[in-house]
């Protein structure tokens, strides 16, 4: 599951630099398009390093005509100085523009908007464009599962669940994405669904420390203590230092 906003990931940026630098049996490409393709380059990387920096130049570029890749930019440095309502904002209008180069570009510049709006904790703005990015990409388990990460937010398990079935028709064999329904099946009380789901990730990855943390949820929040408290204890100790042994640290301890 993309958990992170990518400056650049290789899909967007070879699309948008085929955009400004065309096949040389194609057309001639305009005056400085190589160059619109290097500031490009450099500015989503700047747009990590320093993002105010990386704004700036954008900004600029912006109102020099840079377009797309400019805007693109910009939006992206927003997210670097942890502005994410309006790197959403900028990512959802740009995803829309008639002027976007390509489907593939348009579902990132989506699922981009949605990263951000959820870094900004509005998880209905989220999910409006996580269904832009799934309606233009239907075969991609990843984007359902941001979609399902959006309805979480908002507490909407029962649009979690249907957004993970999606993601696990397509990939049946995600752990990760069983575990994620076994939670949202646990927040709707269909204990039996989550019990299944985790016995099915378990049997895919035996010991995977979020399954483990999962199915101790499930049996403290069905009052078995005892196997809560075996379940966080290996949680705990397959992922040691991680946000999953940290959970489990947390739960164990409310249970004594």
């Amino acid at each position: 599951m993309r958990v992170t906003l990518l400056p650049a990931g290789p899909v967007s940026f070879a699309l948008i630099l085929t955009l400004l630098v065309p096949p040389a049996a194609a057309a001639p490409a305009r005056p400085g398009a190589a160059s619109d393709a290097t500031r490009y380059r450099a500015c989503l990387n700047m747009s990590g390093l320093n993002p105010s920096a990386a704004l700036g130049d954008a900004e600029a570029w912006i109102k020099s005509g840079g377009g797309v890749p400019a805007e693109h930019c910009a939006a992206l440095s927003l997210v670097g100085l942890k502005r994410y309502g309006e790197a959403g904002a900028r990512l959802g209008r740009l995803a829309a523009a008639k002027d976007v180069p390509g489907t593939a570009f348009r579902v990132e510049l989506f699922s981009q908007a949605g990263n951000a709006w959820l870094l900004a904790g509005d998880g209905g703005r989220a999910a409006q464009n996580f269904t832009s990015a799934v309606a233009l990409s239907p075969g991609d388990a990843d984007l359902f599962a941001d979609l399902a990460r959006a309805h979480a937010m908002r507490r909407n398990w029962t649009e979690t669940v249907t957004s993970l079935n999606a993601a696990l028709n397509l990939q049946p064999r995600r752990a990760d994405l069983l575990v994620l329904r076994a939670s949202a099946r646990r927040a709707l009380r269909r204990y039996a669904d989550a019990h299944a789901d985790l016995a099915a990730a378990l049997k895919l990855k035996p010991g995977d420390g979020g399954a483990l943390l999962e199915r101790g949820l499930l049996r403290k929040q069905l009052g078995d203590l005892n196997g809560a408290r075996r379940d966080f204890q290996a949680a705990m100790k397959a992922a040691p230092g991680s946000d999953v042994a940290a959970t489990a640290q947390d739960n164990l301890e409310s249970l004594d």
